[in-house]
């Protein structure tokens, strides 16, 4: 491994792979002072107000004179909002069908396939989070021993559901979403639906807007028609323990790749993000594609400066359109709540050598591979297009992966550099590590390691690869680190938009 990587011979920085002393010779300049790893270095003067240049893309604008052989990062670089004459379906790339992969899963009535096999209790407001608790809590492992295709008894509770704008509103549409897509998500064989009574978000209304209809699996209750709170845990753990038999039934078949939809998603993100796992996750995506699954990137704020790229891939013009329209939202989102675009990335990003959102964001689209964009959705829409799709989302992870879940997406691929204790339920969490230190720091928490494509180890190739194959263990189920360590309760976190009230 050498002392940097230069990605594009019209790059103005390159990115040291180790920590570099003051007076470190490379590229023909020496360093004018310590250079972390992972983090920039000008290779050559660079005057106050010139382009600083990454992946041979604008990353932001040198707030002073920067001689050759300094360290470029927040002291010396300012964040300028980008500019951009979008062109829409230039650069698509045609996939070229692969040799149909399969994995074993459970089919539903409905056709749809789960990778895994759990009775969900939702909630329809906070004032109904501790029944849903104190239900899914009263079936632990003894009380799961007779029913071994199980895989448990999850409650999703959040911190919104009323105090908020009625129907029409961002807010309350975004919820219903999450909430029918959790209520009907494949990975779940029942589902128990909890409120309260009186809550701006009722739970009648959500059965009429989506069809959703009672049954042996489906079942929905209000704390106030039960009359309080033990009776309603009481009712609750005897409609669960009646799902079960029906739930231990499933079986796990032979299904194809083309029943995978795959949330791409990244946090605690470094310098090493946009080389390694994420380029190595759009490899597995690709793969995904040419074989009719999907692949689901979100996190509309860590695409912004990037989003020109994918607009250039876009199948049409009214994919790329759309797309467009979710960033001046999220511009005009940020300003009136007097926010920037750059306040992301967190001081996590920086320490690892990421200076501006744009920089982020162009190693964050790596994720989605190259193949043609087929389709852009609301927050938490149910995601219908096969191949490369975008979700609008924060870039709050917690709250961007519960989008996707609630879209239909069975396994989560989370990449990190910085580190990350994430996981979710019902689709679980593969975790790569973007750097060989942290994956041996924290190996309990990695499942692949894209570190070692650093030192020529593993090629993108190979790496995309290995990602892939462990997407298709697990969907048949094989447990990631996260799932192993039960996470995934306290992560369901839908994003709430507009005013509490």
């Amino acid at each position: 491994m050498t002392d940097f990587i230069r990605l594009d011979a019209d790059d103005n920085v390159v990115t040291a792979t180790r920590s570099l002393p003051a007076g470190h010779a490379i590229e023909g300049i020496v360093t004018a002072g310590l250079i972390p790893s992972g983090h920039k270095i000008a290779t050559r003067d660079i005057a106050k107000g010139e382009r600083i240049r990454k992946y041979s893309q604008f990353i932001g604008l040198a707030s002073e004179d920067i001689p050759a052989g300094a360290h470029v990062h927040t002291q010396n670089v300012e964040f300028r909002n980008t500019d951009v004459d979008y062109e829409y379906s230039t650069d698509l790339r045609e996939v070229a069908p692969a040799e149909g992969d399969t994995f074993m899963g459970y089919r539903r009535e409905n056709g749809k396939v789960g990778t895994r096999n759990y009775i969900a209790i939702v909630t329809s407001v906070n004032c109904s989070a501790t029944a849903a608790r104190r239900i899914a809590d009263h079936f632990g492992p003894e009380e799961l021993a007779d029913y071994p295709n199980v895989d448990g008894v999850c409650a999703f509770v959040h911190g919104t559901g009323c105090g908020m704008a009625g129907q029409g509103s961002d807010g309350f549409e975004a919820l219903q979403r999450v909430m029918w897509g959790y209520a009907k998500h494949p990975n779940h064989a029942g589902v128990l639906m909890v409120g309260l009574g009186c809550e701006m978000n009722q739970i009648d209304w959500l059965l009429e807007a989506y069809g959703l209809k009672q049954g042996p699996t489906f079942q929905v209750m209000n704390i106030q028609g039960v009359a309080g709170l033990r009776k309603t845990i009481e009712l609750g753990i005897e409609k669960v323990k009646a799902m079960l038999p029906i739930a231990n039934q499933a079986q796990r078949t032979e299904c194809p790749v083309s029943e995978l939809k795959v949330a791409l998603q990244c946090g605690g993100s470094d310098a090493w993000s946009g080389i390694t796992a994420n380029p190595a996750l759009g490899h597995a995506c690709d793969m995904l594609a040419a074989r009719g699954g999907t692949g689901v990137l979100a996190e509309t704020p860590e695409i912004y400066g990037a989003e020109h790229l994918l607009t250039r891939r876009a199948k049409d013009r009214a994919t790329g359109e759309k797309l467009v329209g979710l960033i001046e939202w999220w511009k005009d989102y940020t300003t009136r709540n007097k926010g920037s675009m750059d306040n992301n990335p967190s001081p996590g990003n920086k320490k690892g050598g990421l200076t501006t959102i744009l920089e982020k964001s162009l190693g964050a689209a790596a994720k989605g591979g190259t193949s043609p964009l087929m389709g852009v959705y609301k927050y938490a829409e149910e995601v219908t297009a096969k191949g490369f799709t975008f979700m609008d989302s924060p870039g709050y992870d917690p709250a961007s992966v519960t989008g996707q879940i609630a879209g239909g997406c069975n396994v989560v691929v989370f990449t990190t550099g910085r580190g990350s204790a994430f996981g979710s339920k019902p689709a679980p969490t593969i975790k790569v590590a973007t750097n060989s230190e942290m994956y041996g720091r924290m190996i309990e928490d990695m499942d692949v390691n894209a570190g070692d494509m650093l030192t020529g180890a593993a090629t993108l190739e190979e790496k995309g690869r290995e990602i892939y194959e462990m997407i298709l263990r697990v969907a048949s189920g094989e447990k990631s680190k996260s799932e192993a360590q039960g996470l995934g309760d306290y992560e369901f976190v839908p994003w709430q938009i507009g005013a509490v009230m």
